[in-house]
Order: C-alpha cells, then sequence, then structure tokens
C-alpha cells in the first residue's frame, strides 16, 4: 500500500490544474512589461509595427507620404524659436525617413535641390504675423483742445486726493461765489500739503460748478441721447398736460434766447443744447480758430436737414467736404488726361448727336400716350424720379452717423436759434421724455439756470506695481464735464499733485465729433472780446486754439514730471 500511494503521489489533480492556469493568468496581468519584452525578443513577430506602439498602414507609398501635408500645432512663439523648431523638425524628418524609405528613393531624395525642404506645406501655419510695436504718444506741455462732452472721469495719482472732498462751509461758499463773481485767484506753485491750503480747496469747488436749465432733482437730464432707462419709472406731470408742456417750452426759449445774447456780447463762451435725437454746440467767435459764432448740430437726420433748409438755415457738411475735396482732386487730373482726347472725339460727337435726336424722338413716342390722356404735365420723367431718389439715398445713409455733423456759422447762427424754438421735433412726443425740452448746459450763468455741482468721490488703493504694492488715491466725478471744467481741473491738478496724475475720461458718444475743424482761415487769438466770458485766462487760451482731434475724443490724460501724454480714440 506503501509503494501505491508513493505512485499516486505524483499525478496531479484537475483542481490542482485549474489553479496552477490561473496563477499563470494573474501573473502575466501583473507584469505587462516582461511580456512585452518577451514579446520583443521573437524574432519575425511585428517587429517593425510593435517597435512605434501603432500599427503602420500597409497601402500608404512614400510619394503619397510627399505629398499629404501634416497638421502642425501652431503656438505663440518667437521667431527664433520658430525658426530652431523647424529646422529641428527637418533633421528629424530626414532621419526618420533614410531609415523607413526603400532604396529607390534615395536617389530620388538626392535629385533634389538643397533649398526645397521636405515641410514646405507646414512653413505657412508655423511663421505667424509678427505684432508691431505701437507708437508712444508724444509728450506735451498741453493737451489737444477737446469739445465733447464727458460723463465721467475717473483722475488717479501716487499721491493722495483726499483734499478734494469735504470741504468746509467756507471754503465752499468762497468756491461757488468765485465762480459767479469770475475771480480767479493764483495758486503758489509748489504746496506741500494741499489739505493746509483752503484757496486750494475753494478754487476745486470753483471748477465743478456748471449752470443747467431746466433742472428737476428727481430726474438726471443729461445725457439726453438714449437715455430711456433713466426716464422710465419716474413721475413725468407734463407728459399728460398741454399747459405744463406750454410753460415749460416759454421758459426754454427765454432762457435758450438769454444765452445766445451772452454769447454774442462775448459773455459766455460757449453753450450746449441736448435734446432727445440730437446735441448742438454754439461757440462764441474767437474760440476753435473761428473768428465767427459757429454752431455744430451732431447727428442729424434727413427729416431734420430738410427743415433746415426750408426756414432759410444755411450750413454745411464739414466730414463730407473732406471727401468733396479728394474727390474734386481725381477729377481735375482726370480732366487734364481728356483734354488730350477732346480733338480726337470731334467727329463723334456729331454721331452721338445725331444718336441722341433720333434716342429722343424715340422717348417722345414711348410717351405719346401720356400726351393722350392729357397727364403728361403732372407726372416727371422716369430719369429725374430716379435721379431723386439715388440723392435722397445718399443723403438717408449719412442719417445717425459722425458724417451727418452739421456746422453754421456766422448769421446764420441766429436763424438757427429761432429754428430750434419753433421747431416741434426738437420735443419727443411720445416716450418716457415726452413735453420735456432740451437741456442747456453752459459754464457761466444765464437767465433760468440752476447751479449744480459734479459730483466726486476720493477713494484710497493699492496697486500692485514690480511684485510690490504702492499707494493710490482716486477721484472719480460724474456729471456733465464741459471742456473748461475739465482744463480747469487738469491744472488745479497739475500744481496740487506735483505734476504726476493720470485720467481716464469718458466721452458722450454724439459728442466726439465737435472737434472737427470748421474753418480752413484760422483767427488771431486777439480776434473776439472773449477776456469777459467768465472763464480762467488758461482755459481762454486752451480753448482759443484750433480742434486736431477731428472725428475722435480724449479717452486718456497723462502727467508725468509736468508733461503731458494722452491718447484719443
Amino acid at each position: 500500500m506503501a509503494q501505491q500511494s508513493d505512485s499516486y503521489s505524483g499525478c496531479k489533480r484537475p483542481s490542482d490544474t485549474v489553479r496552477l492556469k490561473r496563477k499563470r493568468a494573474r501573473n502575466a496581468a501583473e507584469s505587462p512589461a516582461e511580456s512585452a519584452s518577451s514579446a520583443a525578443s521573437a524574432p519575425g513577430l511585428h517587429r517593425g509595427s510593435r517597435s512605434r506602439g501603432t500599427r503602420r498602414n500597409p497601402f500608404v507609398t512614400w510619394e503619397t507620404a510627399l505629398s499629404r501635408p501634416t497638421k502642425v500645432l501652431v503656438v505663440e512663439e518667437d521667431r527664433g524659436v520658430r525658426e530652431e523648431r523647424s529646422a529641428l523638425l527637418r533633421l528629424m524628418a530626414a532621419e526618420r525617413t533614410a531609415g523607413d524609405r526603400p532604396p529607390g528613393a534615395r536617389g530620388a531624395q538626392k535629385s533634389l535641390p538643397e533649398d526645397v525642404s521636405l515641410l514646405e506645406t507646414e512653413e505657412p501655419d508655423v511663421l505667424l504675423p509678427e505684432k508691431l510695436p505701437a507708437s508712444p504718444p508724444s509728450s506735451c506741455a498741453e493737451y489737444p483742445t477737446d469739445w465733447s462732452l464727458k460723463t465721467r472721469a475717473l483722475f488717479t495719482s501716487p499721491l493722495s486726493l483726499s483734499w478734494t472732498e469735504q470741504p468746509k462751509a467756507q471754503e465752499e461758499a468762497a468756491g461757488l461765489s468765485n465762480s459767479c463773481r469770475a475771480r480767479f485767484d493764483a495758486l503758489p506753485e509748489d504746496l506741500e500739503d494741499p489739505r493746509s491750503w483752503s484757496e486750494v480747496r475753494s478754487a476745486f469747488q470753483r471748477c465743478l460748478v456748471y449752470w443747467q436749465h431746466p433742472s428737476l432733482p428727481w430726474l438726471s437730464l443729461f445725457p439726453r441721447i438714449n437715455a430711456e432707462r433713466n426716464f422710465s419709472g419716474r413721475s413725468a406731470p407734463w407728459s399728460q398736460d398741454t399747459t405744463v408742456q406750454e410753460s415749460l417750452m416759454k421758459e426754454w426759449s427765454i432762457s435758450l434766447s438769454s444765452l445766445y445774447s451772452l454769447l454774442k456780447a462775448g459773455l459766455c463762451p460757449y453753450f450746449y443744447v441736448c435734446s432727445y435725437q440730437f446735441t448742438a454746440l454754439f461757440r462764441t467767435a474767437g474760440l476753435a480758430g473761428s473768428d465767427r459764432i459757429t454752431a455744430i448740430i451732431s447727428p442729424t437726420t434727413h427729416g431734420l436737414r430738410e427743415a433746415m433748409k426750408t426756414e432759410g438755415v444755411e450750413f454745411s457738411l464739414p466730414l463730407l467736404k473732406e471727401r468733396s475735396g479728394v474727390n474734386e482732386q481725381l477729377k481735375v487730373q482726370q480732366r487734364g488726361e481728356e483734354d488730350d482726347e477732346e480733338e480726337k472725339d470731334l467727329f463723334q460727337v456729331e454721331e452721338d448727336d445725331q444718336k441722341g435726336d433720333g434716342s429722343s424722338q424715340k422717348r417722345d413716342d414711348s410717351l405719346s400716350w401720356l400726351k393722350e390722356m392729357g397727364i403728361q404735365d403732372k407726372l416727371g420723367k422716369p430719369e429725374s424720379i430716379s435721379i431723386q431718389i439715388q440723392k435722397e439715398g445718399q443723403s438717408l445713409t449719412l442719417d445717425h452717423r459722425p458724417e451727418s455733423a452739421v456746422c453754421v456759422e456766422g448769421a446764420h447762427t441766429f436763424n438757427l436759434i429761432n429754428f430750434l424754438i419753433n421747431y416741434r421735433s426738437v420735443v419727443a412726443a411720445a416716450g418716457s421724455q415726452t413735453g420735456l425740452p432740451p437741456t442747456l448746459l453752459a459754464p457761466t450763468a444765464f437767465r433760468g439756470a440752476t447751479m449744480n455741482v459734479l459730483k466726486g468721490r476720493s477713494v484710497n488703493v493699492k496697486n500692485l506695481v514690480d511684485y510690490s504694492y504702492h499707494n493710490i488715491s482716486s477721484l472719480e466725478l460724474t456729471g456733465p464735464i464741459l471742456p473748461s471744467s475739465l482744463h480747469a481741473i487738469t491744472t488745479l491738478l497739475q500744481t496740487a499733485q506735483k505734476g504726476n496724475f493720470s485720467a481716464a475720461l469718458y466721452t458722450h458718444t454724439p459728442t466726439a465729433v465737435m472737434n472737427i475743424k470748421t474753418c480752413e482761415a484760422q483767427c488771431s487769438s486777439t480776434t473776439g472780446n472773449v477776456t469777459h466770458c467768465g472763464l480762467p485766462p488758461a482755459s481762454i487760451d486752451h480753448l482759443q486754439r484750433p480742434p486736431t482731434l477731428g472725428k475722435t475724443a480724449l479717452t486718456h490724460i497723462a502727467m508725468e514730471d509736468h508733461a503731458y501724454t494722452w491718447k484719443s480714440s
């Protein structure tokens, strides 16, 4: 029995055999690297395809591989890095193709010229256009005159601007009184601490003053264009009462006439008329390089321009004049070329006249049926109708665009004032601004005006510059910021902040076009009596300069070491 048990001990049971297979399968799953190495060591088992990890396409040829461009991931890099990258790709492609290409194709590569690369289809994708550096604005002792209205201005400075807020009662009263009396006290050039100088604080209060009509405390009457949100949900007792509307328009007409009288006498430098569909700027003689009273209206419509023509208000379109001037130069050149060909066309003219006579007879025959009906005189010819439609179409394309700006000069500005007083569409007939007359803004007092002050707020913040925090003080002003107010504030900050500050300006878009040049002949600084217009002498000199910004307006002003830099758009 002992011998029999020893003979059976060498045999294996079925359960042991199954357990052994499970162990082998588990060991093969835990060590894939060993199985991969054993498979690689086996000769002739997919050596070319398994060595790269992906299966090779057996149908591809060397010619199709050369003709098919490869996709390249475009990444923004420097030019030197891109050149090194493309050279490295060419070298790798040459080494790779040298090992995998058949011997017949190597001779084809030798026949190619040296300057032809294998990756020419990839170079347009790899090489990206370089960005040209923007030229920095030039520094100057004064920034250009900006006649546009600003809705908001944000001033920042490394020095504290806390002296601009919470003035004392005496300082505020002195600033308002000096604004009404047009008194401008001289300030010292260097101020150690502006908070200790009451004259500086009162001068700042004087710079914030502007005059407005009408003035309703519960409504913001600037801006008026696209401002339905400011009027929606507010009380408007005049919208349904015609008596109240007539009284408002009567007082508004008196205020507008008073402003024009002051403007004509040189006691008011300029004023704005802000309607729900346009904004008008009136400037006295001697400002903006003009020796006459000028008015600019923007934007306009075809109906407004036709109504002005009907009332005898002569105007011009300055931006269209520039285009027409360029077109006239081209026409003069064409005329010079055509003069040489006139002698050759003398004989052809007679033939064309004969043909024209024949065509006119045909047109008369085609319109003979209108004569029989007796309505030929009542209807215009098709050609005149088509020409009129083309002219109206060209004028309609200008509506609500900067090119529709209208300029009125000289005595025609008085006709424009009468036109605005009697023009019914100057007041909205429907909507949230129904029955509300336009807003009048001026830097000096006039009949029926209300004194208002720009809203200011000063905040001290910390800004991260070169991995370190620096204290920066900011001053935010909101409201209708007039050109003279902006210049007076920047002049005051130049002294108080020691010539280091910056300002971000937010322009009322329809008024940006008011920086266009309205007259070609520039007047001298002595033309026009503007010395008693109620502005500081520095602001008068600034506003007398001809405008140079064109259709753009200032968006950023920076002063560093008493030198200005600016940006416009």
